[in-house]
């Protein structure tokens, strides 16, 4: 079918609430980053910050933790979400003015529940670590927003439906489903290894039923729009959906293998793990296939930079995730930096740049001002990448170099001495994440007054390849 080329309409969107939300996400981009380097500091120097039980390890890992999976990436993610759900339904956002309502909860709620992580109020589940209190405005937030959305979805003058709406939808009912699961049900009701069993299911619906859909939400509209090429095809994102909803549920045993769970339960989190190679690669067809004839303007598509980029720390990432699964893989990699490569490769190195690339896309459109420079931002990307590439592969060899030598019988503490090297490169690799970061957002901010009318740019859709 022909390509139909769709008038974005900047009547639909609230650039003010978008602004809002992004700029909070900025907060979070310079803070959980910067905090992860500061732990990863205490690897080298266990004396750093000694003397207060604020800045212990124990209390500052969580807070990094939950800092970039709901600070950085999920207010960055919401806050896109005001531009992308309007411009793909053509119509404003339902109670556009619990927006605002919603972003002083969402943000001064993750500032409580920081503080009360340093406090040492602690639930010991991870990523469910936040007191109840705090879990219950989450998800009160969180249920909100899906209604928001969710309408605004239902009312849309649009016939079909992007890929980026399927996406959307998914993430939000099932991180509405999963919180409770985790936090309310897991914390308080369920003991002994059944609690560890649902909890690898809670922390991997975190990842894979949230962030990856929603990430999928930012790539499957930022990808086409900033290239100015149709999806390349509906068949693999079909693919690409179900195969996600149908495997992913099952995986959450993979880390626990080896335990007194059941052998058949660990079984199928295996076989599923593997499959998971099927969403995996018909997505990345699918954004690489958009790619097709684009190339020769890559160099200069800062947004293209982050989303490919991400894409191929996507690969990467979910490789090492489906082979840690078996059996074989994870007996020197289980406990090892080995596993904190994968989260790292996927966690920043695939969704956090998404956002970003999702922001250098809608950033200028919202205030009217370009970039600083192209050249300052360009240096920015290439710090991050060059630091995720770097901690990825530190982590990843210093992670099977220890669990080998704790197969042949070394001393845990020999382990560490031999470690020790390699954790002073995952500082400066995180540093020179932070920075490239920086220079984006100074970029961003500082940004010269745009001369071009850059909101009503058109963007190219390709009907038959992105509706249903």
């Amino acid at each position: 079918m022909a390509e139909q080329v769709i008038q974005t309409d900047d009547e639909v969107i609230n650039k003010e609430l978008i602004k809002s939300w992004l700029l909070w996400g900025f907060v979070w981009v310079l803070f959980a980053p910067t905090l992860g380097v500061i732990v990863s500091t205490k690897f080298t120097y266990p004396e750093f910050l000694q003397g207060l039980p604020e800045l212990t390890f124990g209390r500052l890992r969580p807070i990094h933790v939950n800092g970039v999976i709901f600070g950085t990436f999920s207010t960055l993610f919401i806050g896109l979400c005001y531009y992308i759900v309007p411009k793909l339904t053509q119509v404003r956002i339902y109670k556009e003015e619990w927006g605002y309502p919603l972003l002083w909860i969402w943000n001064f709620n993750l500032i409580a529940g920081f503080v009360s992580l340093a406090l040492g109020y602690n639930q010991g589940l991870e990523a469910a670590e936040f007191p109840l209190v705090i879990d219950i405005i989450i998800w009160i937030a969180l249920l909100a927003i899906t209604v928001q959305f969710l309408v605004t979805v239902a009312r849309r003058k649009e016939s079909g439906l992007y890929v980026s709406m399927w996406y959307l939808i998914a993430a939000l009912v099932w991180m509405d489903i999963n919180w409770p699961f985790g936090n309310f049900i897991i914390s308080y009701a369920i003991p002994g290894i059944n609690n560890a069993a649902l909890h690898g299911l809670y922390i991997h619906y975190i990842v894979g039923l949230w962030i990856t859909p929603a990430g999928y939400v930012l790539i499957y509209y930022f990808l086409p729009a900033s290239v100015r090429n149709p999806l390349y095809s509906h068949k693999l994102s079909l693919i690409g959906f179900w195969s996600l909803a149908l495997f992913y549920p099952f995986v959450g045993i993979h880390h626990y293998l080896y335990s007194p769970i059941a052998d058949w339960a660990e079984t199928i989190s295996i076989v599923m793990s593997i499959l998971l190679i099927v969403p995996v690669w018909t997505v990345l067809q699918n954004f690489f296939g958009t790619m097709i004839g684009r190339w020769q303007g890559f160099g200069s598509n800062l947004t293209a930079k982050f989303l490919i980029t991400g894409s191929l720390m996507y690969l990467v990432g979910c490789f090492q995730g489906s082979t840690e699964a078996l059996r074989a893989l994870q007996q020197p990699t289980h406990f090892t930096d080995f596993v904190i490569a994968h989260s790292h490769l996927t966690i920043f190195g695939t969704f956090v740049l998404w956002a970003l690339g999702g922001v250098v896309y809608v950033w200028p459109r919202i205030t009217g001002r370009e970039l600083l420079s192209f050249r300052l931002a360009n240096w920015g990307f290439w710090l991050i990448t060059a630091g995720i590439s770097a901690m990825g592969l530190i982590l990843t060899t210093q992670g099977l170099q220890q669990g080998y030598l704790l197969m042949t019988g070394a001393e845990w503490v020999d382990s560490l001495v031999t470690m020790q090297p390699y954790w002073w490169f995952r500082t400066f690799s995180g540093i020179s994440m932070d920075v490239g970061m920086d220079l984006i957002l100074l970029s961003l901010l500082w940004g010269r007054k745009s001369a071009a009318a850059q909101p009503s740019l058109a963007q190219p859709v390709q009907t038959a390849g992105v509706t249903a």
